[in-house]
């Protein structure tokens, strides 16, 4: 093939097949060793820019670059500037990079090495140590695990330290499995959040961190952490009056694949409670039942294995399943809901029994009591839920007293003094928790009372 190459130049860039990336790469580095350790003016950042590079292959120059250029060029070819920027020698025009020319093999198979050897430096500075991401991944799942003996303020401060370092890490990498590990281990901490904010009574900002984590669950291809996060959405929706919005995200989230035996469990129950709102008894209890029957056959990498906050346990299925009941107006089967559940509760060791899920279902079968008119058993069960220490007084526990205390004005009730004694020590109860505490309390259930 024939060239019309003016300049020497050109002819060795051909010969190379050096396109202006190859060029400049070559060119910066050989800068590198001619001025290494130069403190003369001049000779900092040597580079070239694509069209001066244009320029000096084209011919279109007509004196010499710079003094510091040359001796670039000159090193790199092994060939005087004036011969590289003049005509091609006669014959060299066409020839094939066979051809004897003035070519240094042994500097260019050097050189090339040099480039190897840094660039793969520089792919190994953008990846990160195994250790680093092992021990966040152990933060995050410590963290998942010890929820129920956290305070949820203290959950929120944690998670939202870990969901920062897993994004500021995913910026120091560009190993996709690396990055993927970083999206999952950011959603986790955010879905941990969106229940922490709940809990603490801030419902918006609890609809928010779950989208959030949601949006980390599908950009990692993490469907576990996505059905997570619409069971979560799907309890605000009905805590926001909005059960038919529940209904809809929670079957979005059955729908997802790769989803173990637990998974289903807890959006089965929180689907029944959807239900439960609506006020429709017959696909209520139908998701009640099928939530018990639900085997734990299958597993996810989230719910099973990190388990934790997102595990759903027994006693929660039963805590869960009561408080449906009691929306179905079923106070027999909300008090044997709850009383199971506390029963099961108290088999644990002390560091796996939530005071969380202990307080909400004395509460719920405190409330199935009043349905049946006793109120000394109710004042009984009751002594459970004052022993909730304030800290883990959450909004979901709140809700219910605040329900209990709207039944004790019941006309069968009126003029008693235990249960003015109750109703008052109730609103102190609500006074000294957490979420009054922090001024996030402004958010009152439609639909559970």
């Amino acid at each position: 093939m024939t060239s019309s190459a003016k300049t020497l130049l050109k002819v060795l860039v051909q010969q190379r097949q050096w396109r202006y990336a190859d060029f400049v790469r070559a060119y910066e580095r050989t800068a590198g060793q001619v001025f290494k350790g130069s403190s003369k003016p001049g000779t900092r950042n040597l580079t070239v820019s694509e069209p001066q590079f244009r320029r000096w292959t084209a011919g279109k120059v007509t004196t010499l670059p710079s003094t510091e250029a040359c001796q670039v060029l000159e090193r790199l070819f092994g060939i005087d500037a004036a011969t590289l920027f003049g005509p091609p020698p006669t014959g060299a025009v066409g020839r094939s990079s066979k051809a004897p020319t003035p070519y240094d093999l042994e500097s260019e198979i050097a050189m090339t090495a040099r480039d190897a050897a840094d660039e793969a430096s520089t792919a190994a500075a953008q990846s990160l140590s195994d250790t680093t991401l092992d021990q966040l991944r152990d933060d995050v799942t410590s963290l998942a695990r010890r929820y129920t003996s956290l305070a949820p303020f203290d959950v929120f401060r944690d998670a939202k330290l870990l969901r920062e370092q897993a994004e500021h890490l995913r910026d120091r990498t560009q190993v996709p499995a690396q990055r993927q590990d970083l999206l999952i281990i950011a959603g986790q901490a955010c879905a941990l959040l969106s229940t922490a904010a709940f809990d603490l009574g801030s419902l918006d900002g609890a609809v928010r961190l779950a989208r959030s984590a949601a949006l980390y669950g599908e950009t990692a291809r993490f469907d576990a952490l996505r059905a997570y996060a619409g069971g979560s959405l799907a309890i605000c929706a009905y805590f926001a009056g909005r059960p038919s919005d529940a209904v809809r995200l929670v079957r979005t989230a059955q729908s997802l694949g790769g989803l173990g035996g637990i998974a289903r469990r807890r959006l089965l129950a929180i689907e029944a409670r959807a239900y439960g709102h609506l006020g429709d008894h017959a696909r209520a209890e139908r998701t009640l039942r099928a939530s018990v029957n639900e085997h734990a056959d299958l597993r996810d990498d989230l719910h099973d294995d990190t388990a934790g906050e997102f595990g759903f346990t027994e006693e929660r299925l039963l805590m869960s399943n009561g408080t449906t009941c009691l929306l179905l107006q079923d106070g027999a089967g909300a008090e044997t809901a709850a009383q199971r559940a506390l029963t099961l509760i108290s088999s644990r060791p002390p560091a796996r029994q939530s005071a969380s899920v202990r307080g909400k279902a004395a509460a719920d079968l405190a409330t199935a009591q009043l349905l049946r008119q006793d109120l000394d058993g109710a004042a009984a069960t009751l002594e459970t839920v004052w022993a909730v220490p304030r800290e883990k007084r959450v909004a979901g526990l709140l809700e219910r007293t605040g329900n209990l205390r709207a039944a004790l004005t019941a006309t069968a009730f009126r003029g008693s003094q235990l249960a003015a004694e109750l109703g008052e020590r109730i609103e102190d109860f609500g006074r000294l928790s957490a979420p009054h505490q922090l001024g996030t309390s402004g958010w009152q259930p439609a639909l559970e009372a």
